[in-house]
């Protein structure tokens, strides 16, 4: 790894103490228990105190702190947070080796390490816990790995309490103790995970080129490739197994001695039966244009508003309010989703430039205010310093909407999200640049408009369950994991059924468990333990009321030794003789790295993905690697100014332009060098943003043109529709990509493709929506694939639910739904295809071959 001249020195020219940053642990069935080892050395001739703010996941619960000095492990205790603090200072007074770890916000903390001695080094490790889940075999794992800058409204108010860049005001009361420095810092991060699902799995990652080392069994050793990394940006892990109708264990129990046991019941519940026409929506979308969305983060954002736009059904309606010191929207009012709507607005979105703070909190009102039972999708990094403002903000003007969120980039202040998320039962999806943007935003949408159960009751028979978490049942949402934990006074055998309201219909479900008498996995009860705590924290008491819940929280915390608002970790080495200070040390606050693509900062990151992919080490066993990620372009190169600083009014409104068909792919090979021709790299081209030189399509009548049941030539004379800023070497590199693109230009906002012939029209559209399918699939585009993938599923979307009316043509019916078959990746859809098959004869027996079926499927195309 290059190593660059750190930013920050001491006055005697001496490096800031960090000196690198280690991740190890391990990713096990249930759960994922990770250390974070910061390593620091004193060169100055003093004893100094360093101080460094960092983040850790916000849905991590805080297990374990200590400090090794000279070859001693101190393991540190929790105590109330200002009792913490006073153990602290007392023993750097008295010239003591400690360590406190304060929690600033869920997912941002800061250590301070008190009476580094001269040349000696000393190792500081935090341990954490979560909880792992996976959707259809597969997981997603993140770390955050630096406290990014972030937008502080308000004038600066308040004493200091804290070391950081920005002033405390009266929206952002802790804003000095959230904004570490930024400066180009040596100290880099390395990594050695394992990883045991219980069944061997395939670990990528689109954040890092890493090296997968196969151990015996299901183990596997995961590390970074260059071997130390700069801290810039979010680390990502996917890991799916190649068989995707493997679950994972739904109950995981923790009991020792005649002591009550804890439980985790996890289930993935399946309403595909339960599933009736999905209601219309009223949609919001709201776009982050703020200047730390330059660099990357904008073109990622403009993406994944168009993918989401193109997956609305007709009937909803829509907006798109675009956000920085200031909001603007694409109508004053949400308008119906049509064709010529979708056109209009893709041209809007293609014209946002980033500039700007993040003033989130007018445009999240306006959005609930206008749309208080609709569905609200957040495309933001959402730095943003006003949190528990916005969050009350929203609340307080929804009914029964509900927040989707998007973060952006690559460092996403979660917390916001997932609390936004999980209050107003909606979710939350992270993009990482490197990442497929379609399956995510499917996903995202799947949920939103999925089945979902309400009013949760839970019952036990035969066991008891108390002091359950979360206290309130959250909505039970189809195929996604949710997750009950509590508490069992004695084992047994039984059953919990959980019973609540799907629509207006009675839901009930219920599973077989067996407390067991022994069982080691304490990390189920520390898991329990935050989640209790979280129910807590998010009660809104006042007086004598809030004095009690806060002395219990502080209570279970110190008893469980976990980190909350209330309780920090305190570690003290007792020191004597010559290693026992005198005098008070002088701080050192340690700087981090501006985030990887921030524009605003100067910056010209690269992806550590563009240079290597996963690479599994000779002689190992199975799978672990995974296509080059293309490369995209340095990032515009800006003054760096301010923190987050408002940066002038919004930018006038964009001028009419024709619509912007789908870009040509671009193989990976040719990706480097497209890159330094355009700005906004593959995804700025695919999509139109950002950049000057965007092409954009000739005029054109935009009636979708049609074609005939026996035409099988309807792709003829669209390759000669090309796009200015192409060169001819780049249109003849992969002449078939331009045919399938000008096809899915074709394809309607129901997601259909029109058709003429005999029959009605629903009959019409199944054939040419097979027929532009089945010639999708001849050059290897399905569902699954990276760019092109979320068209494709929203045409068997629509064939599935146009099957119903083709009854009267069961060939065209075979045709479309074995086509269908085909194109679709993953057990829930396909499931849910054969269900659609069961009555054509046709079908039978050839869903579950893909050979006879393709067979099949051909012949009936050329009828």
């Amino acid at each position: 790894m290059t190593k660059e001249h750190a930013g920050l020195f001491t006055r005697e020219g001496a490096q800031v103490p960090l000196q690198g940053v280690e991740v190890t642990g391990e990713l096990l069935g249930g759960h994922a228990r990770v250390r974070v080892r910061q390593r620091y050395r004193n060169d100055e001739p003093r004893p100094i105190e360093a101080v460094y703010t960092f983040p850790l996941p916000s849905d991590g619960t805080l297990s374990a702190f200590s400090m090794t000095c000279a070859g001693r492990r101190v393991e540190g205790i929790v105590k109330e947070r200002e009792e913490a603090f006073r153990a602290y200072d007392d023993a750097v007074t008295a010239g003591h080796g400690a360590a406190l770890l304060d929690e600033e916000r869920s997912n941002v903390f800061t250590a301070q390490v008190g009476n580094l001695l001269p040349n000696e080094e000393t190792i500081v490790e935090v341990e954490f816990l979560q909880a792992v889940t996976a959707e259809e075999g597969s997981v997603r794992w993140m770390l955050p790995t630096l406290v990014a800058p972030r937008y502080i409204p308000g004038k600066p108010a308040g004493d200091r309490t804290g070391h950081g860049s920005a002033e405390p005001t009266p929206r952002v009361p802790d804003a000095d103790r959230i904004s570490p420095p930024i400066g180009q810092v040596q100290y880099g991060l390395r990594m050695d995970l394992l990883v045991d699902l219980g069944r061997e799995v395939i670990v990528e990652s689109p954040s890092h080129a890493i090296t997968v080392t196969r151990e015996s069994g299901t183990r596997a050793r995961v590390s970074f490739s260059r071997g130390e990394v700069s801290l810039d940006r979010d680390l990502v892990l996917s890991l799916r197994s190649s068989d995707t109708s493997a679950v994972f264990t739904p109950l995981a129990t923790h009991r020792k001695g005649d002591k009550p046991g804890t439980f985790a019941l996890t289930v993935v519940p399946d309403l595909l039966g339960m599933a009736s026409a999905p209601p219309k929506q009223e949609v919001i979308f709201l776009v982050d244009v703020s200047g730390s969305m330059d660099g990357d983060s904008l073109p990622q954002a403009q993406a994944a508003l168009r993918l989401c736009l193109r997956h609305l059904r007709e009937g909803d309606r829509f907006n798109v309010i675009a956000f920085e010191s200031s909001f603007r929207s694409f109508q004053p009012l949400p308008v119906p989703f049509t064709q010529r709507m979708l056109e209009e607005a893709d041209r809007w979105v293609a014209a946002l430039r980033a500039d700007g703070g993040t003033e989130l909190l007018g445009p999240m009102q306006a959005a609930a205010r206008t749309a208080p039972d609709g569905v609200l999708v957040l495309l933001t990094d959402g730095q943003v310093g006003n949190e528990d403002e916005i969050l009350r903000a929203v609340l307080a003007e929804r009914k029964s909407a509900r927040v989707y969120s998007f973060g952006i980039g690559t460092n996403v202040s979660d917390a916001l999200l997932r609390d936004m998320a999980k209050q107003t039962g909606g979710d939350v999806e992270f993009i990482h640049p490197g990442e497929r943007i379609d399956d995510k935003v499917v996903a995202q949408f799947s949920r939103a408009l999925a089945p979902r159960i309400t009013e949760l009751q839970v019952y036990f028979d035969g066991v008891e369950g108390t002091e359950l978490a979360p206290g309130e049942l959250p909505p039970m949402v189809d195929g996604m994991p949710w997750t009950l934990l509590g508490r069992y006074p004695t084992p047994g055998t039984g059953k919990v059924t959980l019973r609540g309201r799907s629509g207006r219909e009675p839901f009930a479900l219920t599973v077989r468990v067996d407390f067991p008498a022994e069982s080691d996995r304490p990390a189920v009860e520390k898991l329990w333990a935050a989640e209790r705590i979280k129910g807590w924290e998010a009660a809104s008491l006042t007086g004598r009321r809030a004095d009690s819940m806060k002395k219990r929280i502080v209570e279970l915390a110190v008893e469980h030794q976990i980190v909350t608002r209330y309780t920090s970790f305190v570690v003290v080495e007792e020191r004597t003789g010559d290693r026992r200070a005198s005098g008070q040390p002088e701080t050192r606050v340690v700087p981090v790295n501006a985030p990887a693509g921030w524009a605003m900062f100067g910056t010209q990151k690269h992806e550590e993905a563009e240079v290597a992919p996963v690479i599994q080490r000779p002689g190992a066993r199975g799978r672990g690697g995974s296509a080059p990620v293309a490369a995209g372009p340095p990032s515009r190169q800006a003054p760096a100014h301010a923190v987050m600083a408002s940066a002038g009014g919004p930018p006038p409104p964009p001028a009419p332009a024709p619509a912007a068909p789908l870009r040509k792919l671009v193989s990976t090979a040719q990706a480097p060098d497209m890159a330094k021709k355009k700005k906004g790299g593959l995804l700025g081209g695919l999509f139109g943003g950002g950049s000057a030189e965007k092409s954009v399509m000739k005029e054109s009548k935009m009636e979708p043109p049609s074609f005939s049941d026996d035409d099988d030539t309807y792709a003829d004379g669209l390759a000669s529709e090309q796009e200015e800023g192409f060169s001819a070497s780049a249109r003849d590199a992969e002449p078939q990509e331009a045919g399938a693109e000008a096809l899915l230009g074709r394809q309607l906002a129901n997601g259909l493709w029109a058709g003429t012939g005999p029959g009605p029209e629903p009959v019409q559209q199944a054939r040419a929506t097979a027929l532009a399918l089945l010639e999708l699939l001849r050059e290897g585009i399905t569902s699954s694939h990276a760019l092109h993938g979320a068209q494709v599923k929203k045409a068997v979307e629509a064939l599935l639910t146009l099957a119903a009316q083709l009854t009267g043509a069961p060939e065209v019916a075979e045709l479309a739904l074995g086509v269908a078959w085909l194109v679709a990746a993953g057990p829930r859809t396909r499931g849910r295809i054969e269900q659609a098959a069961r009555p054509l004869a046709g079908l039978n027996g050839r869903l579950g071959n893909d050979a006879e079926l393709r067979q099949h499927v051909d012949t009936l195309a050329t009828r």
